[in-house]
């Protein structure tokens, strides 16, 4: 029996479920059960996630099954894995991106430019702070923690003017009808891997490794390795207001970054361009570039 380790919200059960059907797909007759796991970032839903330690909370527990044998592979929603990998395990293989950007969700549908000075706008990310701030300072941005579903229930009860979610994950739910406006570049970065599926697994699993090689997408993997390394060179968690997306066209990743303040009133912009081969080191010096230009003396802020 082949087990998949995962979180038990509806959007981490739909990924989980995607990847059983994809491995069944390229292997048939493999017999695949999910581990149902609650993770102590599920727990813990009346604070930010800046302040009790990261989106590394959705990860440890299905990493320590895998560590622990009662889990071969485990899905995550790479935007929520740390920059330093855990020891013993590797991500050894990505799915194809889906949509990478943000997407505001009104109550009333008017678009982010269009909302009333003083709207109460409901996100648990300082990225998405950061942006929104920087672009409409006049707006109210409230914590906002939970699920999908609890996200859009608070917003439709009225806690909330707008509320900013993630495109692929209404999209996956099958929710894209509640998407008010796109929040796409160049006045919206995403979080550093949003919309990308990785799969993780142990690092001596070798036959782990070949079961998953086929679902793996190269041109995804490239975009993901460039983005990721200018979280490692900035040390940047949740805690940090990053934003970064990598485009791959012609064999050229193309990369955007920005690093701001909580309150949006300092916004420090870098980008870059090399060949696919030189993924990390374009990361790198994207990375160079936002320091250089301050973004160290806002983190250390933070």
């Amino acid at each position: 029996m082949f087990t998949i380790a995962t979180r038990k919200s509806a959007l981490a059960l739909w990924q989980a479920k995607h990847v059983r059907s994809l491995l069944r797909e390229a292997h048939p007759g493999l017999e695949i059960e999910l581990l149902k796991i609650v993770t102590e970032g599920d727990r813990i839903t009346d604070r930010p996630l800046a302040k009790i330690g990261g989106k590394g909370l959705f990860l440890k527990e299905l990493e320590r099954a895998l560590l622990n044998g009662d889990a071969d592979l485990a899905v995550h929603s790479m935007k929520d894995v740390p920059a330093d990998m855990t020891a013993g395990l590797v991500l050894d293989a990505v799915l194809p991106r889906a949509n990478p950007y943000d997407a505001l969700v009104s109550r009333d549908g008017r678009r982010l430019a269009a909302l009333p000075p003083g709207s109460r706008i409901g996100t648990s990310s300082l990225r998405r702070q950061s942006l929104l701030l920087a672009l409409r300072p006049d707006l109210v941005v409230a914590d906002l923690r939970g699920n999908v579903d609890t996200r859009l229930r608070k917003l439709d009860e009225g806690q909330y003017d707008a509320i900013i979610l993630a495109c692929a994950g209404l999209q996956r739910l099958g929710l894209g009808e509640r998407i008010t406006e796109i929040l796409d570049s160049p006045g919206w970065l995403p979080a550093s891997t949003q919309g990308i599926i990785g799969l993780q697994c142990r690092e001596a699993d070798v036959a782990t490794k070949a079961l998953i090689e086929p679902l793996a997408d190269p041109d995804t993997a490239v975009v993901a390795a460039a983005e990721r390394v200018v979280a490692r060179v900035l040390g940047a968690t949740c805690q940090v207001p990053l934003a970064v997306h990598g485009t791959l066209v012609g064999g050229v990743v193309k990369l955007e970054a920005v690093v701001g303040t909580p309150d949006g009133r300092e916004i420090i912009k870098a980008s870059g361009e090399a060949s696919a081969v030189e993924a990390v080191a374009v990361g790198e010096r994207v990375a160079a570039d936002l320091l250089h230009h301050g973004a160290g003396r806002i983190i250390a802020a933070l």
